[in-house]
């Protein structure tokens, strides 16, 4: 007698929870911003390829989510799901909301009354929904106050990718920096932090962390520390060197070194933020875990 072939389970949560919910809104919302964009032929140059990549990106993955989570296929992947999951619609919120900046701001013509026009207008909009899908998936799985189950999805761990995603916006940013000193320290500030923030997400998600023979929390909360004075030191030496008797020129287009450097500059700021704030709530958690 042979085996019994069992038919595959499925998991009708990974639908019909809020989180599934959120998801198939997301993969909706997204496939159909790509098609709009791609049915008007006009997404040329890095901007529009960007938003492309972006809409189909999180398209893809967050259906492979979805599927691996419908017949139960994740447990079998040599990695943490839920770090995985987390960082990811983190990611992809984050990519959604500046395709939903970018493509209007490069594409949009004023007045808007062609059919192409209003196709990339409803583009937008729907994108900006996408983007509240995925914000509203980071939400549901945030981690709760004092569950460090899954690093990535606390605050710090969000922050962490909130930080890598920034620190690539700068690196896209980046043009004229090689003759001057007070740049390139800036620039070197940018990809320290930057490799050690990303290493730090593979590890988590490969559960690599737990191998470190060190306490690791607290190594996090003295890299948090010391990338946040490394940052700080960018937020005024990058300025400083880049309009220093630098004013904006009146020509000054997209692609006009001048805007690009005004870019890092609240970009950095930006990150010095969040670097701030990732080392009160990784204190507090350190804090918390110590006295319990």
């Amino acid at each position: 007698q042979g085996d019994t072939v069992h038919p595959p389970r499925l998991n009708l949560r990974a639908l019909t929870s809020w989180v599934g919910i959120a998801r198939l809104f997301a993969i909706l919302l997204s496939c159909t911003a790509f098609s709009l964009v791609a049915s008007t032929g006009v997404y040329g140059g890095p901007y529009g390829t960007w938003c492309m990549f972006s809409w189909g990106f999180c398209f893809a993955v967050t259906l492979l989510i979805v599927l691996l989570e419908l017949f139960e296929l994740y447990p079998k992947l040599p990695l943490s799901w839920d770090d995985f999951t987390s960082a990811f619609s983190m990611l992809a919120a984050l990519m959604i909301f500046t395709s939903s900046v970018v493509f209007p701001s490069v594409f949009i013509a004023n007045p808007c009354n062609s059919s192409i026009c209003m196709r990339q207008a409803a583009a937008t909009a729907i994108s900006c929904l996408c983007f509240l899908a995925y914000a509203l998936e980071v939400g549901l799985t945030r981690a709760k106050p004092g569950d460090i189950s899954s690093f990535l999805s606390t605050v710090p761990g969000l922050l962490k990718v909130f930080e890598a995603y920034v620190a690539c916006l700068i690196f896209s940013l980046l043009d004229t920096y090689d003759n001057v000193p007070g740049l390139q320290w800036c620039v070197a500030v940018y990809a320290v932090c930057f490799v050690i923030t990303l290493l730090i997400i593979i590890f988590t998600i490969g559960r690599c962390l737990s191998y470190i023979p060190c306490p690791l929390e607290k190594v996090l909360v003295a890299y948090n520390a010391l990338a946040m004075l490394m940052y700080l030191t960018a937020v005024i030496i990058w300025p400083f060197y880049s309009f220093n008797n630098r004013s904006r020129p009146s020509n000054c287009g997209p692609n006009c070194s001048w805007n690009k450097h005004l870019g890092v500059t609240f970009l950095t700021i930006f990150n010095f933020l969040a670097y701030l704030v990732d080392l009160v709530y990784s204190t507090k958690m350190v804090f918390i875990r110590t006295r319990s």
